[in-house]
């Protein structure tokens, strides 16, 4: 079952065991929005479910980036009437040009694991209900969206690349959804990132929390301005460290590895993605 979490009057995080996503929920008088709908059916049904245990209102959904747990249950929020599904318009490429080769990152049928029941294989074998990849129908570019829900309103803002080039936020009164720009519990993903200038992305986001009092990540529990400022600073001195091992032994750049503040896998990918988004 979702575990719903209060960020605010009207405002709820909806946590779900695929891929451990956060999914948002804001409230209005006349509509709600739904941030970021799950890796497939099966989550999305879950996700569903749990919003309309606070709301039968219409529903407007926001998919904050083009990786597939945060896109793949838009089939299912269609299915439920949604027509308008929004993202930034270079995460709205990527989705139309990428999703049917991202169905390979799910389980599939009958693969053993400790997270075998959190599994999409319908969606991997895009065979079955609300399978269908649902693009979004509406983008952000460099200025902010205000979505009225009625008698309150949500904001849809991009403050530049980070963990994707296509990262979208989205502010409501007390709550700021950052989508996985802001990641709690585990190393960043670096696999489609732009390191230096998500370590400048994370500044600005550190810079707006002065407006809001819940700051949600898209994996992990709500984190503090502190949270933001530390990542932001450790990213940039890990883009200085590989930087310099890039200039002493540009060969051997991987030797910096041990010294990066990540994992041994998100350290190779972090030189890989800043060697290619430097070039």
């Amino acid at each position: 079952m979702a575990q719903r979490r209060d960020v605010g009057t009207g405002n709820y995080v909806l946590g779900t065991a695929g891929a451990l996503l956060n999914t948002g929920l804001v409230i209005g008088r006349d509509r709600a929005l739904v941030i970021d709908t799950g890796c497939g059916p099966r989550q999305a049904a879950e996700i569903l479910a749990a919003v309309r245990e606070v709301t039968d209102l219409p529903l407007t959904v926001v998919n904050t980036h083009a990786h597939y747990d945060h896109f793949f249950g838009n089939a299912v929020f269609a299915a439920d009437g949604v027509t308008e599904f929004w993202a930034h318009e270079n995460a709205a490429r990527e989705i139309a040009e990428s999703s049917e080769s991202q169905r390979a990152l799910l389980r599939p049928a009958g693969s053993p694991g400790p997270d075998a029941e959190t599994a999409e294989p319908e969606m991997a074998a895009a065979e079955g209900s609300y399978v269908k990849i649902v693009l979004p129908t509406a983008t952000v570019k460099d200025q902010p969206v205000l979505i009225d829900l009625g008698g309150r309103a949500a904001t849809l803002f991009y403050l530049g690349r980070g963990h994707t080039d296509g990262d979208l936020l989205v502010g409501a009164q007390s709550a700021l959804f950052a989508g996985d720009l802001v990641e709690q519990g585990a190393h960043p993903s670096f696999e489609d990132s732009y390191p230096a200038d998500w370590a400048n992305t994370l500044r600005q986001l550190s810079a707006l929390r002065g407006r809001y009092e819940f700051l949600v990540p898209g994996h992990g529990l709500p984190v503090s301005d502190d949270f933001v400022k530390v990542m932001a600073g450790t990213m940039a001195t890990a883009v200085r460290q590989a930087r310099q091992a890039s200039r002493e032994m540009p060969d051997l750049a991987t030797k910096a590895i041990p010294i990066l503040p990540y994992g041994p896998d998100q350290s190779r990918w972090f030189i890989k993605r800043l060697q290619e988004t430097s070039a």
